[in-house]
């Protein structure tokens, strides 16, 4: 598999409409990744993409099936508190949890303290 196919099949899995639209919110010009058809990317568009769809670069390059397999040892908590602290936008089957919903999960994950 191709790095354009990976980034296709993983952005659509991620909800964006396009590529155009993946290529804009990472920063870039509308048709870069469409270029990664026939040309290298530069590791500052490969990078920024990668962060986007929240993989590696490892992974969108094919280097390994794990999509986290460069990020950091995770040294944060087990606690879902932290984690909504620390990942404000979060999503679901690849749209944004709206701030409404967060807030009503986040009462419910709450309450089951009482």
């Amino acid at each position: 598999m191709t790095l354009f196919e990976r980034v296709k099949i993983i952005s659509k899995k991620h909800g964006f409409s396009s590529l155009q639209t993946l290529s804009e919110q990472a920063g870039l010009s509308p048709n870069v990744v469409y270029g990664w058809k026939t040309k290298e990317p530069s590791t500052k568009s490969l990078q920024a993409v990668a962060d986007v769809l929240g993989v590696s670069v490892d992974y969108l390059l094919g280097n390994t099936d794990d999509m986290h397999a460069n990020k950091k040892a995770d040294t944060s908590s087990d606690d879902l508190k932290e984690y909504f602290d620390e990942h404000p936008v979060l999503k679901f089957d690849g749209k944004e949890i709206p701030d409404a919903e967060m807030k009503i999960i986040k009462r419910i994950l709450e309450d089951m303290d009482d």
